[in-house]
């Protein structure tokens, strides 16, 4: 049998981005049970108050984290764009928890599959990227997916599709500034300080909501917020390790899984318009992943030798 060692160093010459892949489609398995739980748990306790529960929980799984936290660490901590990060994220949050007690896992899945297309956006506004027409398009074709999801005209939009229309471009800026600060910092510091912040954003909130949990609440927070770091910690390892345009595609794996345990669980059948949805909702992600590592290597090959070494002052 092999040991871990051999284990680690077989995965380790795996390519990066096939390593980023297996990480992404991981953390989509750990999220879609934690959002099983959220749902077991929705039903007794209020969606803000368990997101509170979750992110606080959340720190004691992160405390060998922060047992090692020096005055190095802090200094090139990143104060203002996690502040950002942590007030979307946290906001996303609550949105998110209040989504997942009201609409289908499958549905909650496939309106958040709109986050790279917000990205597409957030790129264009806070890095400066350039959006020619091909994105535009795929950016308006994905929006459209989220709307033959939800339907507003012709069928009752429910509250939680609404909410998760809203959550999805708070948590695709939340993305953007997290490659942002991977690049300086590591991936259970990016976590650990987003735990901190989103708790205390969620903090208030959920005091005004408060209604203290049965034994068996407190089971099921623990667990989630467990499933939760896990899956956030495999998701931040996936953008580091790999490349995000090459990645992206990994992610929308998430949508089965959420679709075979809501159906195991809670006998959630998705309606077809959220399949049709889901689908233009995915092409258009994948299609602006793809267009942007086009672009990437065409810059790349544009680069002459007297261009690189003229950038080497040494």
């Amino acid at each position: 049998m092999p040991s871990v060692a051999q284990i680690r160093a077989a995965f380790d010459a795996v390519p990066r981005n096939v390593q980023g892949m297996f990480w992404i489609v991981l953390s989509g398995l750990i999220f879609s049970s934690f959002m099983a739980l959220v749902r077991l748990v929705g039903t007794t306790m209020d969606p803000i108050q368990a997101s509170f529960l979750r992110y606080g929980f959340g720190l004691l799984f992160l405390t060998p984290f922060f047992l090692r936290v020096t005055a190095v660490d802090l200094r090139a901590m990143q104060w203002k764009l996690h502040l950002g990060r942590g007030l979307m994220h946290g906001t996303g949050v609550m949105l998110w928890f209040y989504a997942m007690s009201r609409i289908p896992l499958a549905e909650v899945t496939a309106i958040g599959f709109t986050a790279p297309v917000f990205a597409t956006v957030g790129a264009a506004l806070f890095l400066g990227e350039r959006i020619r027409l091909p994105r535009i398009t795929a950016v308006v074709v994905g929006l459209m997916g989220a709307l033959i999801i939800v339907r507003p005209g012709f069928a009752n939009v429910d509250p939680g599709a609404i909410a998760m229309l809203v959550a999805a471009p708070l948590f695709a800026f939340s993305d953007l500034v997290a490659k942002a600060l991977t690049r300086k910092e590591s991936g259970p510091a990016v976590v650990a300080y987003l735990s901190v912040i989103v708790t205390l954003v969620t903090m208030g909130p959920a005091i005004s909501v408060w209604k203290w949990p049965s034994p068996e609440e407190w089971f099921l927070i623990i667990v989630i917020a467990g499933l939760a770091t896990l899956g956030h910690l495999a998701m931040v390892q996936g953008f580091k390790v790999g490349e995000i345009s090459a990645i992206a595609p990994a992610r929308y794996v998430q949508l089965l899984w959420s679709a075979l345990i809501g159906f195991a669980l809670f006998s959630e059948v998705p309606e077809i318009w959220t399949w049709v949805g889901a689908a233009i909702i995915v092409s258009a992600a994948i299609y602006i992943a793809r267009r942007e590592a086009a672009v990437r290597e065409r810059g790349r090959q544009t680069v002459t030798p007297a261009q690189s070494s003229s950038t080497n002052t040494g």
